[in-house]
């Protein structure tokens, strides 16, 4: 039987859409205050344009794809339930649209803008929500066979591995696609550091996205008899076992501090129904060191310039978060327990190859094809002027 969902659901998931969709402006300024000023406008644009194709590709295609559903029918069935259905639409979209918003961080400062809307389009109406429908609708049949296997289902609450995890693999295969800023890396192997231009706009961007994960998470029940304050005490705790964790592995450095704190929402959004808090504690502290390190490693050792360290915080902190759902929801370790390890390992695997084919060519095809990267006049002259013909500061631009 079909659920009837009352005007205080359509009220309560109205509110948690709009708290996930400050969350993209949350995006904008932590972009906008990593990169250099002379691609801060770029940063605003990328992410307001980005929401917009993403609601029209999931609108179109990927909502169909993930759910079964369409909206190709009069207002007065769409209008049933006050709503509800196309809410819940709305809802889901903004978590959608975070992965494009995830994937603009990484390739910030040297990609060209409109093959990035055709890449966002594919990504959103087609590759996102295929996973999206394995794990949260239960399509072909994946969360039968680990039930059937491991005794649970793949749990993944608010999307460490749907939403980050993609997001961030996705963002891996464009990086290594694009290639590094031009001049980032010397030729005798040293490194030309680019500090943020803003730390106030960093940590701006941080804190909204902070206030807008109580959304993400929290409203994630989709309906209010299935709220529980256990998910915002996690998610807490999660936060600040990631900022302080950041913080000592960091070394104070700000830009640290604040990308901890959301590493540590990012882990636990997979688990934070099921965990005691504690463990979401814990779980946020690993993933703020493994924040720290990781960048460090990717961009001095490997030579992989993701400019927002989006790789290591949202793909490998999700990954992260989905196999520490099946550690710590165990009931032996204070969790609810109606968790496997395995099908969390199997299903977390799934989602990260997944998002890496599915990046990998949609990147690699544009790349060879339209091309995906500024020229290098364009590069050096930064993408504000190149693209958008206007800087942040024209006033101080527009001196010779």
């Amino acid at each position: 039987m079909q659920t009837l969902h009352t005007p205080s659901d359509v009220l309560f998931i109205l509110l948690g859409a709009i708290l996930i969709l400050a969350m993209h402006a949350g995006f904008a300024f932590l972009e906008l205050g990593t990169v250099r000023e002379k691609n801060q406008v770029n940063a605003l644009v990328k992410i307001l344009v980005d929401f917009s194709v993403s609601t029209l590709a999931y609108f179109f295609i990927g909502y169909g794809v993930a759910y079964g559903e369409h909206f190709f029918s009069g207002a007065s069935v769409l209008a049933q339930h006050n709503g509800y259905d196309v809410t819940r639409f709305f809802f889901l979209l903004t978590f959608a649209a975070a992965v494009p918003a995830i994937v603009s961080g990484g390739i910030a400062e040297r990609a060209r803008f409109t093959p990035q809307l055709v890449a966002t389009f594919v990504i959103v109406g087609l590759i996102y929500p295929l996973f999206e429908g394995v794990a949260w609708n239960g399509a072909y049949g994946v969360q039968t066979w680990l039930q059937a296997h491991f005794g649970a289902p793949f749990h993944d609450f608010a999307g460490s591995v749907v939403v980050h995890a993609v997001g961030g693999w996705i963002a891996l295969m464009a990086v290594l696609q694009l290639g590094a800023r031009r001049g980032h890396y010397a030729r005798d192997g040293g490194v030309k550091a680019h500090p943020p231009s803003s730390i106030p706009f960093l940590a701006l961007g941080a804190w909204i996205l902070i206030v807008g994960w109580f959304g993400f998470n929290v409203m994630s029940a989709q309906s209010l008899d299935k709220i529980t304050g256990l998910v915002a005490m996690n998610s807490l705790m999660a936060m600040v076992g990631g900022t302080l964790a950041a913080l000592l592995a960091g070394r104070n450095d700000p830009g640290f501090v604040h990308n901890g704190a959301l590493a540590g929402l990012v882990a636990i959004c997979a688990s934070s129904d099921l965990v005691h808090p504690l463990a979401a504690l814990v779980i946020g502290a690993v993933a703020g060191v493994l924040f720290v390190r990781l960048f460090t490693l990717t961009q001095n050792r490997w030579k992989i310039d993701d400019v927002l360290g989006v790789w290591p915080l949202h793909g490998l902190c999700g990954t992260w978060g989905g196999l520490a759902c099946g550690i710590f929801g165990q009931k032996a370790l204070g969790g609810l327990g109606g968790v496997s390890f395995w099908s969390q390992l199997v299903g977390t695997l799934l989602g990260v190859a997944l998002a890496a084919l599915g990046g990998f060519v949609v990147y690699g095809t544009l790349r060879k094809t339209v091309g995906i990267r500024l020229s290098q006049e364009d590069e050096f002259v930064g993408a504000d002027l190149a693209i958008h013909k206007i800087g942040a500061t024209p006033d101080i631009v527009a001196r010779p």
